[in-house]
């Protein structure tokens, strides 16, 4: 744990503003907004300590085998209920949420990861890039050439009786023949490079004596479900193989696997299940709760989505009950501590929630948003003795992930009540630039400098704010 430094080095910060960027996946779409809670799950990123801890630990080794730097590498989880995964922003994962919830054992979700690192590991991300840049060039030379010759047929076709000029779709054809040939060239890339991703996926998984079963089957559902449409699709205009021919491609690759029989441990499969439930009780409706977690079923997983479901819809006693039997169940779960600290601290409670998010926070030392959650409630519970625990447990998270705009807010607070003003401010600038509230943030930045000795960290990093000016795009 980082103290006083806490604040970032002036090289190291850098605005968190999503930037419009190619993708590669199981299929390509991005979603950005401000980090969210799992259970308030909108199309945007979702933070929660067991489900990001669980994801590093499937791709640790896939990222080992496949040369990729796992401190470098991030997963970050987007609030969508398609299953989806894909590569973006250079070598971050992003996964939905919804991939998880339908992925029924580990191995699934890991073959997924292990095709993603693929392309990570390809660098097809950035020599998508530059093929994007070649496809702007032949298409602006196309598109040249198609003038010459729209003025050509038209100087032929106004010399006709009549003179009427250039009939519009035959215009339009000639218009549109170099930019749909450059298209079929770009997805054809496309196509191989996820193919080549498939082929690696499996290299990777038998390399860690892990099952490429979990890559076919999620390709199967893929095709079983209709994600994929084959009927009077071109071939040659899809980004991805169709199903038909890449399940062909990767099961007789995959069976011809060492691994193609290894089975997940009972013990990782366990954290799945729970992992599930925790997404089903925050994020699915009372009807699909049940559904999926009858009260029949007795299981660890079960009983936490119930609990879950429990507290979030209000029935604070029952929740409690509920989870306390779960924390008695497994006295070592981090994850149990959290929902008990997470339910008192939204129940107003911020007294008995620090004693959870203490024991959570000790027991997942990784668990960043356990710590952000600590920060919160020492800061609730409005007791000035609590002020330089708040202030120590933000700082550190800052240190791990300084461009967290949500703690910054809470050490702003912390500060606040403290009465160290330009510290406040500054803290409160932070914030404000982590949303990208740049004007908003230069005045706090502002307010703050004429605090600080000119040279200082506080002045520095007041400056930085002061001096930036985003990207025009």
């Amino acid at each position: 744990m980082q103290d006083s430094a806490a604040l970032p080095s002036r090289t190291q910060h850098r605005p968190p503003v999503w930037r419009r960027a190619a993708a590669l996946g199981l299929a390509a779409t991005l979603a950005g907004a401000l980090p969210t809670r799992a259970q308030e799950a909108p199309k945007g990123v979702i933070r929660d300590a067991e489900i990001e801890q669980l994801m590093r630990d499937y791709a640790a080794p896939i990222f080992r085998v496949a040369g990729i730097n796992s401190k470098a590498a991030k997963i970050i989880l987007i609030g969508d209920r398609t299953f989806n995964a894909f590569v973006a922003n250079g070598q971050k994962i992003f996964i939905n949420v919804g991939a998880i919830m339908e992925a029924k054992t580990p191995n699934e979700m890991i073959g997924v990861l292990a095709h993603e690192t693929g392309h990570m590991a390809g660098g097809h991300l950035a020599q998508l890039r530059m093929e994007l840049a070649n496809a702007q060039i032949y298409s602006v030379v196309g598109m040249l050439a198609s003038v010459a010759a729209m003025a050509t047929t038209t100087r032929s076709l106004s010399g006709k009786s009549g003179g009427v000029g250039m009939d519009s779709r035959a215009a339009m054809g000639v218009m549109l023949g170099p930019q749909e040939l450059v298209a079929r060239s770009l997805l054809a890339y496309q196509r191989i490079e996820e193919q080549a991703a498939d082929r690696s996926a499996v290299r990777y998984l038998t390399a860690t004596g892990q099952s490429p079963k979990g890559l076919l089957e999620t390709m199967k559902r893929f095709q079983s479900e209709g994600l994929f449409r084959t009927a009077g699709v071109d071939p040659y205009l899809q980004s991805h193989p169709l199903p038909t021919e890449r399940i062909a491609l990767l099961e007789s690759t995959a069976r011809a696997s060492s691994s193609w029989n290894a089975v997940d441990s009972p013990a990782l499969q366990a954290r799945h299940d729970l992992a599930r439930a925790k997404l089903v009780g925050f994020i699915g409706d009372t009807g699909e709760i049940s559904r999926r977690y009858p009260i029949a079923d007795n299981s660890l997983a079960a009983r936490y989505a119930r609990a879950i479901q429990a507290y979030r819809f209000g029935r604070i006693a029952d929740a409690s009950s509920q989870i306390n039997a779960l924390i008695a169940a497994q006295p070592g779960n981090p994850y149990f501590q959290e929902l008990k600290g997470q339910a008192a601290l939204e129940a107003g409670r911020a007294n008995e929630a620090v004693p959870a998010l203490r024991k959570a926070s000790s027991m997942a030392p990784n668990g960043t948003p356990i710590r952000l959650m600590l920060g919160h409630a020492l800061v609730s519970t409005n007791n000035p003795r609590d002020l330089d625990e708040a202030i120590r447990v933000l700082k550190s998270t800052i240190s791990r992930e300084d461009d967290n705009s949500e703690a910054y807010q809470f050490l702003a607070m912390a500060y606040d009540r403290k009465g160290d003003k330009a510290m406040a401010q500054l803290s409160a600038a932070e914030a404000l630039f982590g949303q990208g509230r740049f004007v908003e943030a230069r005045t706090q930045a502002d307010r703050a400098q004429k605090q600080f000795k000119p040279g200082t960290p506080g002045w520095l990093k007041a400056d930085d704010i002061l001096n930036y000016r985003p990207p025009q795009h």
